[in-house]
């Protein structure tokens, strides 16, 4: 069964807001784990504008379950993340700048790059992943690059899903059946939800975990944390 981890950026976002420490990030954290979540995913980025250097710090040092920290490897983000040592370190291709995550790396451009950094996690213990799409020549240069696993990006997946669920599912099934081949763990996420994460589990061969965070925390709105993630985890 594939792992949910929640990303909690957005309850940063909302903190962050109005100063002060409400909502509680570490709190969320640790409330997302007592209802079910398997891992904490955060995305800090180098404006701090939802989760905070301070936040990674802290919630290494009382969450439980998995820590994903995602990031673009920065020498400020790599200090950072060999620091904390978390369970796994997503490597996303994002400008400073970036709303969110809007594409996947290029794989083969970025060869020697990645291939450097991935090696200095791993001599520290820490499982990779790189954000990828679909296209099979990203994929098979994250196995030369060495990457314990890659994380789908399926921000086209959700986008298509409801013109066309069986077109928007055929390349990431082939994605997901080269990354098999080859080797590599599956992660996935961007935009998965309740309307669309069901179909997605069971069409995607070996998929190890999904992170989510915008959806969950805007379905929490309606349902609340506990019942959402319990939703959430009734896909998988």
């Amino acid at each position: 069964m594939a792992r949910l981890s929640v990303n909690i950026n957005k309850i940063a976002t909302i903190r962050n807001a109005r100063g002060g420490n409400n909502p509680d990030v570490l709190k969320v954290a640790l409330d997302c784990e007592n209802f079910g979540a398997q891992g904490i995913t955060v995305h800090p980025r180098p404006d701090e504008r939802h989760i905070r250097i301070s936040d990674v710090y802290l919630l290494k040092e009382n969450i439980k379950t998995e820590f994903n920290i995602e990031g673009y490897p920065s020498k400020y983000f790599i200090k950072m993340v060999i620091e904390v040592n978390p369970a796994q370190v997503t490597l996303v291709p994002d400008a400073h700048d970036a709303i969110t995550s809007n594409s996947g790396w290029d794989t083969k451009k970025n060869k020697e790059f990645l291939t450097e950094i991935i090696s200095e996690f791993q001599k520290n213990g820490i499982r990779t992943s790189i954000f990828v799409d679909t296209n099979l020549q990203n994929i098979e240069y994250a196995k030369l690059i060495n990457t314990d696993r890659i994380e789908l990006y399926t921000e086209p997946y959700a986008t298509n899903y409801l013109l066309n669920k069986e077109n928007a599912i055929k390349p990431f099934v082939i994605a997901a059946n080269y990354a098999n081949k080859l080797g590599l763990g599956l992660n996935a996420g961007h935009d998965l939800s309740l309307i669309n994460l069901k179909y997605f589990n069971n069409k995607i061969p070996n998929l190890l975990e999904v992170s989510i965070g915008h959806a969950l925390i805007c379905d929490a709105l309606y349902y609340g944390l506990e019942k959402t993630i319990k939703m959430y985890l009734g896909e998988l």
